[in-house]
């Protein structure tokens, strides 16, 4: 049987984790180690000031006081009896689409499975005000890792991110990451003691066209595959430096 991690960065009582984890069930051994309390747009934030405590809530359910990266690793080195065959992130309450994937501490459950050289997904669906069906989520993404799973092996250090838009789809499309013009809106206020404190808040959201992002493929009504690596190098820019 293979091993299977899960984690998030909606924490380990959200339902997303819960449907994935079903999901995979019949693939292997499903272990969900996720963070105490959400922890969503921290990134790729590793705890290194203070201990991680670890509860054990359910069998082979696990909390962590931490981040996605910390769940990853504490997973790694202390719960599983030997590293997973597959991880998996998610699935998060709302988009991480193009340059947001920087943000993200769904896709940085992801990207640190990666750096462990361990085949990851990150999964996140399209944000609604009317609930939530993780269903079709889960079952696309069960439908990507049996690939995997089967021999298809990614690269080593590439992971996948997949986004999932609401209702019917209209099927699969690998994609890149979508580009945009973002503007960052601080918001200043002040407290009941006269004392200023802020806000940050998304401002200007213009994405750029381009029919092969992961933008479009959700918007067309599709799930977007895109293969993703942590190395950030800017190789064209090597020669003119």
């Amino acid at each position: 049987m293979k091993t299977i991690l899960v984690t998030n960065d909606d924490g380990v009582r959200s339902p997303g984790i819960r449907e994935l984890a079903h999901a995979f069930a019949s693939l292997g051994d499903v272990t969900i180690v996720a963070p105490h309390q959400e922890a969503s747009a921290i990134g790729h934030a590793l705890t290194l000031r203070r201990p991680l405590r670890v509860e054990q809530i359910e069998p082979n359910i696990f909390e962590v006081d931490g981040t996605p990266t910390d769940c990853v690793n504490v997973a790694v080195a202390r719960i599983l009896s030997r590293p997973p065959d597959l991880i998996l992130s998610g699935i998060n309450k709302g988009y991480n689409l193009g340059d947001d994937v920087t943000y993200s501490g769904t896709v940085a459950g992801a990207m640190e499975g990666a750096l462990l050289g361990i085949p990851s997904i990150a999964v996140s669906l399209e944000r609604s005000s009317r609930g939530y069906d993780f269903k079709p989520a889960a079952t696309g993404a069960a439908q990507v890792a049996e690939r995997l799973l089967s021999g298809n092996a990614l690269p080593q250090r590439t992971f996948l991110n997949l986004n999932v838009p609401t209702g019917r789809l209209k099927g699969i499309r690998i994609t890149v990451q979508a580009k945009r013009n973002h503007v960052t809106v601080v918001d200043q206020r002040v407290d009941p003691r006269g004392q200023p404190y802020y806000w940050i808040e998304e401002g200007q959201n213009d994405w750029e066209p381009h029919d092969r992002s992961d933008y479009q493929a959700v918007r067309d009504g599709f799930m977007s595959v895109t293969p993703l690596q942590p190395d950030l190098t800017d190789y064209h820019s090597l020669a003119l430096l």
